[in-house]
């Protein structure tokens, strides 16, 4: 079916250096993406961003009072009339 010619092309376009360069990042990638895949889809351990805190909130039992007036802050009038 191939020629001689056709099957020492096919050959040497197998074996170069670029195909067997590309051959091995990707069969580095898949297995990298399938770690990953597998390390998010533990279903014994909860993945860590799933263990978010809850935030609690200071609880206030009654508003903080407001105070307008200078005495009750403490302060005096040093003003010299």
């Amino acid at each position: 079916m191939f020629t001689g010619e056709v099957r020492q092309i096919l050959v040497q376009v197998i074996t170069s250096w670029q195909v067997l360069a590309v051959t091995v990042v990707l069969v580095i990638y898949l297995f990298l993406v399938s770690y990953v895949a597998r390390l998010r889809d533990r279903p014994g351990k909860p993945s860590s961003s799933k263990r978010k805190r809850k935030v609690t909130k200071p609880q206030f039992t009654s508003p903080p009072e407001i105070v307008t007036s200078d005495e009750d802050l403490g302060l005096e009038n040093t003003s010299d009339d």
